[in-house]
């Protein structure tokens, strides 16, 4: 399959040029010109606008080694589905929301810094 194939073997998009939503707001995250920057945004099926007094994650919670939550700035825990709740409603900046198998989680948005990556910060305590 080619890397710019947008063939509905995908189910999170139908091509390109679709609009992704975000609560009450459309944001073109992908256009016609797909470049390489755009890829990670392919995967998300909303980005939520956030609101701006909206946390961050700074840490993630695991169970046998699988995010099963995530810690927010001001200290809050939350589980997977509401962070995927809170980031829709505004509350947590940076993030994207991504579906697989059925599943929803968040993913962060890309930007120039690799430190607040989810993939990148630190597994926390419950």
């Amino acid at each position: 399959m080619d890397l710019f194939d947008n063939s509905p073997n995908d189910n999170n998009y139908e091509n390109e040029s679709e609009s992704v939503q975000s609560g009450n707001q459309t944001n073109n995250a992908v256009s016609n010109s797909v470049g390489t920057s755009k890829l990670p945004l392919l995967a998300m099926s909303e980005i939520p606008t956030p609101k701006a007094d909206a946390k961050r994650i700074v840490g993630l919670v695991k169970q046998r080694g699988k995010v099963s939550g995530y810690k927010l700035s001001d200290g809050q825990i939350i589980d997977k589905a509401q962070g995927v709740t809170l980031a829709r409603q505004g509350e947590i900046k940076g993030v994207g929301i991504a579906k697989r198998s059925g599943n929803e989680y968040l993913k962060s948005l890309p930007d120039e810094e690799d430190n607040n990556n989810l993939g990148n910060l630190p597994t926390v305590s419950q």
